[in-house]
């Protein structure tokens, strides 16, 4: 089985970054916007809790989903392909 490079990124996209978007609201909804610069912080620049920092985390998301997912759907379907080749050919 073949994965189809574009559709695989593109949801790994959309789950990272809707994910972290929504954790961030609820971090904030639950113990208040503290603006807290965090370890993810620390990695994508602007992202802190706070609602600003949620729509800064679902931007960030998006495109480290999207580069992660299709690397990874890259890298399976070459793997798939070696492994999948008849013996001797």
């Amino acid at each position: 089985m073949k994965l189809h490079v574009t559709a695989f990124a593109v949801t790994c996209g959309l789950l990272w970054g809707l994910g972290l978007f929504l954790g961030t609201l609820w971090i904030v909804v639950v113990g208040g916007a503290t603006g807290e610069v965090t370890l993810i912080g620390r990695v994508y620049l602007g992202y802190n809790i706070s609602p600003l920092g949620a729509v800064i985390g679902l931007l960030w998301g998006l495109v480290d989903g999207f580069v992660g997912g299709a690397v990874f759907a890259l890298l399976y379907n070459t793997l798939q392909a070696i492994f999948d080749r008849p013996a001797g050919a």
